[in-house]
């Protein structure tokens, strides 16, 4: 008797589209990109896109995170941060990694120790 093999051709990811709004608290398992406006807080276990429209007032907790909107609050990422040229950010980042282009804004301040960045937990 064969096994059933199952391949995932495709990445899974969450949006949320240039023109909506969510106010709130996101909890997402796997990726998640923003086009649109997010008041609140968004817990992710795999990678958060904040598109080039993307706004976020609140807070992100997440593995990893690549900034090329505009984020107004706390940033935490267990492994890298990338900041795009156009990103602005203000606000408290912890991160492992922190990659900034050239252009970016970033008001705030940054903490780069293991120690002091958690994982993020979906409930």
């Amino acid at each position: 008797m064969a096994k059933e093999v199952v391949v995932n051709t495709g990445a899974m990811y969450n949006a949320l589209t240039n023109g909506s709004k969510i106010v709130g608290k996101i909890f997402a398992d796997s990726d998640f990109r923003i086009d649109g406006e997010v008041e609140g807080m968004i817990t992710c276990n795999g990678k958060v896109v904040i598109g080039q429209k993307g706004f976020l007032k609140g807070s992100i907790s997440c593995v990893n995170a690549e900034i090329i909107g505009t984020v107004e609050g706390d940033i935490v990422v267990t492994e890298t941060l990338s900041l795009r040229s156009s990103a602005v950010i203000k606000g408290e980042v912890k991160t492992k990694i922190l990659m900034v282009e050239p252009n970016a804004v970033f008001n705030g301040t940054c903490s780069m120790k293991d120690d002091s960045v958690s994982s993020p937990t979906v409930e």
